[in-house]
């Protein structure tokens, strides 16, 4: 079953990679279609000439003449009536191909009829064989016999025969050319998906980084109200924070050390503005369990900024728990904060949460669980995210 996958997945891969259009010119088209028309004269010209016994020249003259109709039939049908009958609806095209059918089995017997009065007129004829008056019997027909229903009937299979092969060849061939411009179009619309997806990613982190920065400076400025020693500390957290910010998170994925590093930055930085009545607990996985973990950078910041702002800040409010853990590859997320229990959910973070949920979905697919949940004076988010496929 493994194996079937790849070689599907291969031969797939090497139609798309193929460009119909730049290898079929104009050019080789002709030449293909010569050589095909070519091997099937020769072929036909063989039959007649080993099989029937008959002279070079009659091989050669009936070879002409049955190379000519089918060629007739196969160009009518492919490049004059196709094209008309795919433009109209499947139910309406697949009546108007059955239609056609006897249509082309009248065409195929009226160029070997006109042919038959030509030969006839010029004076060649079959003279021994199994074929012997052959050419003579055809042109003597009058045009309704040589269409009746009888004969249509009776050369129908003859056709069908004779064109199969040809018309395989062709549909296989059109098949083939369709799926590779299916193929070419699904991957122009996945880049372009790709595409956006970027766009609207880098969208969402330019409004994320200027709403930090305005905290994180409002936060600078209150710590040098009060002459706090720690200023100095505070602004080299901030410098690494806000390098992290506006240069190492430029990329789809950082080392997820580099991420919990900046929350923890975070948390310190938040703990020193609020007293000792405030109650803040946080829980981090060891460094070694982080190991060889990538993820989006600044994805679960909105969360975290706003149980400070809209939970300690509160009048009510004062406890902050924030849990982040690491198991089999999966992150688990927690953050919970008191808030007044008047408040909706749509209150807290506004445009911060809807495009929290957008990155999510852009960047991990089908890999994330999110809850969001106003448990009456108490407002909860859980994440559980997929880091290893």
């Amino acid at each position: 079953m493994q194996n079937k996958q790849v070689f599907s997945e291969y031969f797939t891969d090497r139609i798309g990679a193929f460009d119909f259009d730049k290898f079929y010119t104009k050019g080789k088209r002709f030449l293909f279609h010569s050589l095909m028309w070519l091997s099937f004269a020769v072929l036909l010209f063989l039959s007649y000439r080993i099989a029937y016994h008959l002279t070079y020249f009659n091989s050669f003259i009936l070879t002409l003449r049955m190379t000519i109709v089918n060629m007739v039939v196969f160009y009518l049908f492919f490049y004059v009536a196709l094209p008309r009958i795919f433009k109209v609806r499947l139910s309406t095209a697949i009546l108007l191909i059955i239609i056609t059918f006897p249509v082309f089995v009248v065409i195929w017997l009226l160029v070997t009829y006109f042919f038959s009065i030509a030969y006839h007129s010029l004076g060649f004829e079959i003279l021994d064989g199994e074929l012997k008056g052959a050419i003579a019997g055809a042109a003597s027909q009058t045009f309704f016999q040589a269409i009746a229903v009888k004969r249509m009937v009776s050369q129908a299979i003859i056709i069908i025969s004779i064109l199969a092969p040809f018309f395989i060849v062709k549909i296989l061939f059109e098949i083939s050319r369709l799926y590779n411009r299916t193929l070419t179009v699904q991957k122009q619309k996945a880049a372009l998906e790709i595409q956006n997806i970027n766009i609207e990613k880098d969208f969402l982190k330019a409004q994320l980084n200027p709403h930090f920065l305005f905290n994180t400076l409002n936060n600078l400025y209150s710590l040098s109200l009060k002459k706090d020693d720690l200023v100095p500390e505070v602004v080299l957290n901030l410098s690494d924070m806000m390098s992290y910010t506006l240069y190492e998170s430029n990329t789809e994925k950082v080392p997820f050390s580099k991420e919990l590093e900046f929350i923890k930055n975070y948390v310190e930085l938040e703990k020193m503005r609020y007293s000792g009545s405030k109650n803040i607990q946080f829980e981090f996985p060891a460094e070694e369990e982080c190991s060889g973990l990538y993820i989006a950078p600044l994805l679960t910041f909105t969360f975290i900024e706003n149980a400070f702002k809209y939970g300690l800040k509160s009048k009510t409010g004062s406890l902050l728990n924030l849990c982040i853990k690491i198991e089999d590859g999966c992150f688990y997320f927690d953050v919970e904060n008191d808030i007044d229990d008047t408040r909706k959910v749509v209150d807290f973070g506004g445009i911060g949460l809807e495009n929290s949920r957008k990155r999510l979905q852009l960047l991990y697919p089908d890999k994330y669980e999110l809850q969001i949940q106003n448990l009456g004076g108490c407002f909860k988010v859980s994440l559980k995210l997929a880091l290893k496929n």
